[in-house]
């Protein structure tokens, strides 16, 4: 089975054409464009990473120099989602009959994250990142803060109890809740996509700027402490021990109760990077609070942990002189640091204009017509080749209905899976819009 998404002469007219947006044109059709050129990108870059084949997307983004173009789009949603999708939500006038073009504008964000952790294991795609780098460490310490927060694992615990996929809702109300949940779950997997990026920013990086502002402004140790210690992956329901694993909650059985998931090798892996480096521990202030608070992570580091992990004995080592040590305080250096930029600038250049940007949107771009709706599902038809999207799924697919493992799928549309014909016959009511527009835009292609 072909699974190329791209050519490597197609993906780099598609590196080339990558450009900053303003935060007015979020969902234009300029944008969109883009949206689906980056949608094929990244999912040509997991093909080859997967396949340790050429990774010519990677390498077509270093040479180009577009990694920061990828870093601005990204924060430029987040921007969108924090500052002007909740107006539009409150908005009487707007009632979408569909809600797909806002959904897409708020996947956006986890595409650009996606293709980033692919890219980023590699010190080069960090290197060219330049001082993107800088708000990339910023957007990491936002996603994790979420993630240690309360709210955030709240709505990670609810995810499972949000609308089904597909389902019939009465109003554009119902449209706009469903949509926000959407957007809620989603965050909870874009934050830890954020882990893995940070953990390659600790592997590359030399810039002292760069360890300056993870140690000194972020105190990132602190806070890779707090997501060792509340394990928002992890969780407890009916009596059965859960970790979200490939984009789902998963059962797990005794045996495999401490068997560490990706996740916590990373966040154990940032640890080390920032910990041992000698350029980290001579930038770090090893104050009480942190001191203690590093001192934690003594009662985790348990035989079977390290036999997961043996670099982590260097750590134990190293935490178990810090009991008995004070190291001294950093020196006061000199130092003429570089700032972020990207969202300062987004949010500088549009402050007090939020309610004009969200009426501008809804009268632009959210109110699509059925014809030029039509035509966006055509578009992002084109956008996704179902073999390759079958080959990417780390799991075979789950039922639609009873979400069993399902071994055929929806013959008009291709789109939904189903173990039986009587769970595709109870899921039809719920199936059939979604089918019918997938069906007619292929069929017009």
């Amino acid at each position: 089975m072909d699974t190329s998404v791209i050519l490597p002469v197609k993906a780099e007219g598609f590196v080339q054409s990558l450009e900053a947006f303003s935060l007015k044109e979020v969902g234009s059709e300029r944008w969109f464009r883009q949206h689906a050129h980056i949608e094929k990108l990244n999912m040509q870059a997991i093909v080859n990473a997967s396949a340790v084949h050429d990774e010519f997307v990677k390498e077509l983004l270093v040479s180009y120099g577009k990694i920061p173009v990828l870093v601005h789009e990204m924060i430029l949603v987040q921007v969108w989602k924090q500052k002007v999708f909740p107006i539009l939500c409150q908005l009487e006038d707007f009632n979408p009959k569909n809600t797909f073009q806002l959904y897409m504008v708020i996947h956006h964000e986890a595409t650009i994250i996606n293709l980033l952790e692919t890219i980023m294991y590699h010190k080069d795609s960090c290197e060219a990142a330049g001082d993107s780098v800088l708000d990339l460490v910023d957007y990491c310490h936002r996603k994790l803060t979420l993630l240690v927060s309360k709210a955030t694992r709240e709505a990670a615990t609810a995810q499972d109890q949000r609308n089904p996929k597909g389902k019939a809702v009465a109003s554009s109300a119902d449209l706009m809740n469903e949509l926000q949940m959407q957007s809620a779950a989603e965050e909870f997997e874009i934050s830890q996509k954020a882990v893995s990026v940070l953990r390659f920013i600790t592997d590359h990086t030399e810039s002292i700027t760069v360890i300056n502002r993870m140690l000194c402004t972020h105190n990132m140790p602190c806070v890779l402490v707090q997501l060792i210690d509340c394990c928002p992956w992890s969780r407890c329901k009916d009596g059965e021990v859960e970790k979200y694993i490939n984009g789902r909650w998963q059962k797990i059985p005794v045996e495999d109760h401490l068997k560490m998931t990706k996740l916590d090798g990373q966040v154990w892996i940032s640890l080390h990077n920032l910990l041992l480096k000698e350029d980290c521990q001579r930038k770090y202030d090893f104050n009480n609070f942190n001191k203690n608070q590093l001192l934690k992570l003594r009662s985790f580091m348990t035989e079977v942990l390290i036999d997961q992990l043996p670099n982590l004995v260097e750590l134990q080592r190293y935490l178990a002189h810090l009991t008995v040590t004070d190291p001294a305080p950093p020196k006061k250096e000199l130092i003429l640091e570089q700032i972020p930029e990207i969202w300062n600038h987004i949010v500088k250049e549009n402050s007090g204009k939020w309610k004009a940007i969200a009426k501008h949107q809804v009268k632009e771009t959210f109110s699509p017509s059925e014809s030029e709706l039509k035509l966006l599902a055509e578009r992002l038809s084109q956008v996704y080749n179902f073999d390759v999207m079958e080959s990417l799924l780390p799991e075979k697919p789950k039922c639609g209905s009873c979400g069993k493992e399902a071994a055929k799928r929806c013959s008009r549309c291709q789109g939904e899976w189903y173990c039986h014909r009587e769970c595709q016959v109870k899921h039809w009511s719920k199936h059939k819009s979604t089918c019918q527009l997938t069906t007619e835009a292929t069929e017009k292609i």
